[in-house]
């Protein structure tokens, strides 16, 4: 009979950090809808302004190919997983198959595919923020373009745009403070990416580990239901 404790255990916490995850990019997103959606005051030396929250440059798309990884994990690999896991277990009792499931072998695929889309997502997040990275806002650009407008100069991720923003002289100490504390959760979802693939790349270590070995038991199981089946018959002179 398999053990399948360490793939509770890898599964709980693999679970665990995408909900996090998905937490923190839904807060993300949540901040640039509502808050950022409208406009933050800039105490300019030749004036006050209104600077649009977004710039008309925001790049999005790793966040949603995070998200989605995340999403991935937490539903085809975790909640599928343990239910894979029932059936075969479920399905042993009542057929004394030694063998895994078309469902638990569905399963392995996809804790393998999970974790390389973890791993795309990781470096795409990474590659892009490093791109956009030590980027400012040029003041004069930005009091000639106020809001409604978008600040039209390069491409942004959130993170980065945010933390050109907090070099400007906002005129409310509460966008500030605002502004650090949704950057906390955008520099938290981009580096939980990390764990999040290294404990994808242990569930789907252990998830192949156990297919082939259920594999290895049942070829074994036939060889020697074989060899007894053999030694069982009369020998004929």
């Amino acid at each position: 009979m398999s053990n399948y404790l360490p793939i509770y255990v890898a599964l709980s916490v693999l679970m665990v950090d995408s909900v996090l995850e998905v937490a923190f990019v839904g807060s993300m997103v949540g901040f640039l809808h509502d808050r950022a959606g409208k406009f933050f005051t800039i105490n300019a030396p030749n004036g006050t302004f209104d600077l649009h929250g977004k710039p008309k440059g925001l790049l999005v798309d790793q966040g949603h190919t995070s998200n989605g990884a995340a999403g991935t994990a937490l539903i085809l690999v975790g909640v599928l997983g343990f239910l894979a896991i029932w059936h075969d277990k479920r399905r042993a009792r009542r057929t004394q198959a030694t063998n895994h499931s078309g469902v638990f072998v569905f399963w392995v695929v996809m804790t393998v595919l999970s974790a390389m889309l973890t791993l795309a997502a990781l470096i795409y997040t990474f590659v892009l923020t490093a791109q956009t990275d030590d980027q400012s806002i040029n003041l004069a650009v930005a009091a000639a373009n106020p809001e409604p407008g978008f600040y039209p100069l390069q491409n942004w991720t959130p993170e980065n745009w945010f933390v050109a923003v907090l070099d400007l002289p906002l005129a409310h100490e509460s966008d500030r403070s605002k502004i650090r504390q949704m950057l906390h959760l955008m520099r938290g979802w981009r580096w939980n990416l990390i764990p999040l693939f290294i404990i994808g790349l242990v569930v789907a270590s252990l998830a192949v580990f156990e297919l082939v070995a259920g594999r290895r038991w049942k070829h074994g199981d036939s060889k020697e239901k074989f060899r007894d089946s053999t030694q069982s018959q009369p020998r004929s002179y």
